[in-house]
């Protein structure tokens, strides 16, 4: 309870002087310190952890803490509270079923469902990968599958430093407390995805607010829950048809937006009461990457049956603002697709669709800084880029990363592979480097603890 406390009082004087002075920030009451990853994109929503030294380099038998063995499939990014990680799951059970494959038009590359399955949160030791609860918070047999490289738990948490919220989306939304104890539970009925691809937009908190995405083939909704009670505060019918990308939380000048991007229009919110404050059209279909935000300025991108980038100034916006001069500028070449951009500073990272390719561009300008950056062994690329320490991680499904350094002209510091596949995205905090596998979650970091209990945890 003391750590809870402690990571609530850093995050509300952290915020007090944000918005004192002036400046913008993507805000989350999660944030339970900048030293804490408390949501997917970490504390400010970027990619970026402040005051983080993570390693450069890494293998199985080199900086690695610990790993643990993870039970089940997930692509959720791990969270970090203090001493305390959390991440979800899907775990199947029971007899072998017939192949249930989604019905969805135009379905491809679907990985069918075989078997019920266990939706899982599990909290896990920082210190050295002991498993120290695992909660069952639904049972069922999916209704579908979803891509091949997807999962059943591809939704990160949050966690507002006294509780987790754990969003399953078809498979409901739980609140639990620290010790794993379900406080509430919300269901919304089947989602019905677009080619049957799955889903994985992760919940944003904002003061006592909890706000869900819920963008399918289908009744598309956004709606926000009093985080105390699960109480529904409000719900707004959207225009929009299936994505994947997170909704987030942005002040600037004062005025909290509740940010989402759809294929029609990328929109701001009201986190209050639902208005639509502005709203932006030009981004493709199939929208997965989450934008960012800082110093005035929102950034979305997407890559699907055309390439689409989009910087809009957040002060001032209202109404209609396509083609108007709130867009700072726009980019139709390198642009990302799975995973989201990385803001550092004044340089935004992305990937050109999920390929090895990085462009390093201007935030002011949109001017490529120095280019485009060929990661060479690295490739097929569905987690998303982080950053801390000056350098920047990229991690592919082969158990690669390329770290890079963060200058006007990047340089390849470190190619490092480990035996697993990744596709859920890293998690950076302090000196410690977190990558959730297929098989396994890893501690990275430069240990010169000797007498480090690993207990529960698997031996590198």
């Amino acid at each position: 309870m003391r750590n809870a406390l402690r990571h609530i009082i850093q995050h509300l004087m952290i915020t007090s002087l944000l918005i004192s002075g002036g400046l913008l920030e993507t805000c989350n009451e999660a944030h339970a310190g900048k030293h804490d990853w408390p949501q997917w994109r970490g504390p400010l929503g970027t990619g970026f952890a402040p005051d983080s030294d993570p390693p450069i380099e890494w293998s199985e038998t080199k900086n690695v803490r610990w790993k643990v063995a993870l039970p089940g499939k997930g692509h959720s990014t791990p969270i970090v509270l203090g001493d305390r990680i959390f991440l979800t799951t899907a775990i199947p059970y029971g007899e072998k079923l017939p192949p249930k494959y989604s019905t969805a038009p135009g379905t491809h590359d679907g990985e069918p469902v075989t078997q019920r399955h266990e939706f899982v949160v599990l909290a896990i030791s920082r210190l050295d990968g002991k498993v120290l609860w695992q909660k069952t918070v639904h049972k069922k047999l999916p209704h579908e599958g979803g891509h091949y490289t997807a999962s059943l738990a591809s939704n990160s948490a949050v966690t507002d430093g006294t509780h987790v919220f754990a969003y399953f989306g078809s498979h409901g939304l739980y609140c639990l407390d620290l010790q794993g104890e379900v406080i509430w539970q919300k269901a919304f009925g089947e989602m019905q995805t677009k080619h049957g691809h799955g889903e994985s937009s992760s919940p944003v908190l904002y003061g006592d607010n909890l706000f869900i995405n819920w963008d399918h083939d289908g009744p598309c909704f956004i709606a926000t829950f009093d985080k105390r009670t699960g109480e529904q505060v409000w719900k707004v019918d959207r225009d929009e048809e299936t994505s994947w990308s997170s909704p987030i939380i942005v002040e600037s000048a004062g005025r909290a937006m509740l940010i989402v991007a759809g294929t029609n229009r990328v929109r701001a919110y009201d986190p209050a009461t639902g208005r639509v404050i502005w709203e932006c059209g030009g981004l493709s279909s199939n929208i997965v990457a989450t934008p960012v935000a800082g110093d005035g300025m929102l950034f979305a991108g997407s890559s699907y049956e055309k390439k689409a980038f989009l910087a809009i100034r957040l002060d001032g916006s209202t109404g209609d603002i396509t083609d108007s001069d709130r867009v700072a500028w726009t980019r139709n070449r390198g642009t990302p697709y799975v995973p989201s951009p990385l803001l550092y500073g004044d340089a935004l990272y992305f990937l050109s669709h999920y390929q090895g390719v990085l462009s390093r561009v201007d935030t002011v300008t949109g001017v490529d800084k120095p280019g485009a950056v060929r990661l060479g062994n690295v490739g097929n690329i569905y987690a998303s880029p982080v950053a801390g320490g000056g350098r920047v991680y990229v991690t592919d499904l082969e158990g690669n990363t390329m770290v890079v350094s963060h200058a006007d002209h990047p340089e390849v510091l470190a190619f490092n592979t480990l035996d697993d596949e990744f596709a859920a995205s890293a998690a950076i905090v302090g000196k410690e480097l977190f990558l959730r596998g297929r098989k396994h979650l890893y501690c990275i970091a430069e240990d010169t603890v000797k007498d480090r209990s690993t207990t529960g945890a698997v031996q590198p």
